[in-house]
């Protein structure tokens, strides 16, 4: 299928874009008609094109439970995390976050709970070699990745599903460094180093058709090894000729960091 694409022009030298506040956002959208390919039919891997499709039922009976999600979800996406990658040890921090299509009512209900609606990074390279040896604790390590487990918790099809680029088709040019802050109200902003993407007809976008709760994509934010897949760019699209009365989409993305000690 052929799907919008909302790529980053190059108006802005320095982007900057708010969790909720987007009429702050300083970035310039420049949609492009991309083809996406059925990622179910590609069978991509996770140190190739940088994502793959796993199968993964969660004892969690309520994603909109932050405690549950805190208590049983984070555990159970480490342990899914180490079994596809092999790391000697994984944390997932923050609880998750629940992100809605505009179409719900809900999207900006919650802290950063809208759709992510431009093609991004989530972590500069920077940033991540931060994050790992924020992490680490001052351990030695020989490599750490970054990974985000996102899942479908509404019925498929998803009015608004996630995009995914071939980490092979992607060019140093094509990156924008971007200030991504955190606003979430009655605390103070703060902010780190990611990503925002600009157009290159060479991108291959994917995304998974009819998502079910019991599966989740997993891909990779970054990885400090030089000869895995290396990041992944990705951004909510609306599906085309969706039925009106598809339910909206409502996901939960985890973010996970693993380590390879030295």
């Amino acid at each position: 299928m052929d799907a919008w694409i909302a790529y980053s022009g190059r108006r802005f030298a320095r982007p900057r874009y708010y969790a909720n506040a987007h009429a702050r956002d300083a970035v310039e959208i420049a949609p492009v008609l991309m083809p996406v390919g059925d990622a179910r039919a590609a069978a991509p891997c996770i140190d190739r094109e940088g994502f793959e499709l796993v199968e993964h039922l969660s004892a969690v009976q309520d994603f909109a439970d932050r405690e549950e999600v805190a208590r049983v979800h984070r555990r159970e996406i480490e342990e899914l995390v180490q079994a596809r990658t092999g790391a000697d040890h994984v944390h997932v921090g923050a609880p998750g976050l629940l992100r809605f299509s505009e179409k719900s009512g809900l999207a900006g209900s919650l802290n950063n709970s809208m759709p992510a609606r431009f093609a991004h990074i989530d972590i500069s390279d920077a940033t991540a070699a931060q994050f790992a040896q924020r992490g680490a604790g001052g351990c030695a390590y020989a490599r750490c990745a970054h990974y985000n487990v996102w899942r479908a918790i509404s019925p498929p099809p998803q009015d608004v599903p996630l995009a995914l680029c071939d980490a092979r088709s992607l060019a140093p040019a094509d990156l924008i460094a971007a200030d991504a802050v955190f606003d979430e109200p009655g605390k103070p902003e703060w902010s780190f180093e990611g990503l925002v993407v600009a157009h290159n007809a060479a991108h291959r976008w994917f995304a998974f058709p009819e998502l079910t709760v019991g599966e989740a994509i997993l891909f990779k934010t970054h990885d400090s090894d030089p000869a895995r897949a290396h990041h992944v760019p990705h951004v909510a699209f609306d599906l085309p000729e969706c039925t009106e009365n598809a339910i909206p989409r409502v996901s939960i993305e985890m973010r996970a960091t693993a380590w390879w000690w030295a």
